[in-house]
């Protein structure tokens, strides 16, 4: 009998007590393949190295780097990379195609869980949650008519990047009988109108929005996108929301606006430094919202994304293109044709 696939999981995946955070059912996917070995990396790792790709036919990757000098050596038996997640900034995917390693992601279970987070600091800002919950615990009852929330009939959302993430939160955003706008250079304003959506550009999403949402990839082309001339477009009453990641945004910029009150208040899942320095500002102000890169990690969230990444890998090493490629031009690549018969 030929010799079994070996396949790597890192530990960032596993919980406190040692159990993967996704559940069990998702493992069913490597037991069943019969070509396939699989275990955890022996201990958590920043990045994987090049010691792990001369080990591993496939790897899975939550939290862990994936850099170009992993897949240099001539040893290298690397054949995929499968993010747990949809972003895939992690990972060299340049040093990856030139290589003939196949990265994929997980883009199909992620719309709904981080559009429901979007949401989620919509109706905490809006309804000033947080703050009416400080004010009930500390015995200051009668100053809730100080602190008059936001209706959002007729109020404006707009979401920079109107992707699979953006468009679902557009969708549900529509039982608010919110006005919707979007700006994204790729996506068809036709598309965007049939959902009910505006496509407009930067400058007027930021100057018309009372919510901005950011959901967009991290690029070169998004690295601080938001900086201070955008934020300084924005309305004074006007929230801010994370959701995408953090260097997408100038963080000092952010933190100046907020401070002066230029802007109302933000809500952040992401910062441009994680875990976030316990000394940033932002953690320290009363008109921001901050949640640690995983609102919207729910059992039926990280279950379908391990079911859908473990899929990719179960896929590639039986010879079939998985569904999701984040790199297919390496689909032409010699190494790879050599292996993925269809």
């Amino acid at each position: 009998m030929a010799d079994k696939f070996r396949v790597a999981l890192t530990r960032d995946i596993l919980d406190t007590r040692g159990e993967p955070a996704f559940g069990r059912a998702a493992l069913a996917l490597l037991e069943r393949a019969g070509n396939i070995d699989w275990e955890y990396l022996p201990r958590v790792v920043p990045e994987i190295d090049a010691g792990h790709a001369a080990q591993y036919d496939a790897i899975y990757v939550n939290i862990a780097r994936v850099p170009a000098v992993a897949v240099a050596r001539p040893d290298c038996r690397l054949r995929v990379v499968a993010r747990h997640g949809v972003g895939y900034d992690s990972v060299d995917v340049a040093a990856m195609t030139r290589a003939g390693i196949l990265v994929t992601n997980t883009p199909s279970s992620m719309p709904r869980p981080v559009a429901t987070t979007a949401l989620t600091f919509v109706l905490a800002l809006a309804g000033k949650l947080f703050l009416k919950d400080k004010l009930t615990r500390s015995g200051r009852w009668h100053e809730r008519m100080d602190h008059m929330g936001m209706g959002l009939t007729g109020r404006t959302l707009g979401v920079i990047g109107a992707g699979r993430i953006g468009q679902e939160i557009l969708r549900m955003a529509r039982t608010f009988d919110l006005k919707l706008l979007a700006a994204d250079p790729v996506v068809n304003d036709i598309e965007l109108a049939y959902i009910g959506a505006r496509k407009v550009d930067l400058a007027t999403l930021l100057n018309e929005s009372d919510f901005v949402v950011v959901c967009c990839l991290l690029n070169e082309r998004t690295r601080h996108l938001i900086g201070a001339k955008e934020l300084a477009q924005m309305r004074p009453g006007a929230y801010f929301i994370n959701v995408a990641r953090g260097p997408i945004v100038d963080e000092p910029a952010l933190i100046e606006a907020l401070s002066e009150r230029s802007i109302a208040g933000a809500a952040l899942d992401v910062f441009e430094q994680e875990p976030v320095d316990p000394a940033n500002p932002l953690l320290a102000m009363d008109n921001v919202i901050v949640t640690p890169h995983a609102l919207c990690w729910t059992d039926e969230c990280f279950h379908n994304m391990a079911s859908t990444g473990l899929a990719s890998i179960v896929a590639a090493l039986s010879g079939r293109k998985p569904e999701f490629v984040v790199n297919p031009e390496v689909l032409g690549h010699a190494r790879v044709k050599a292996w993925l018969k269809h």
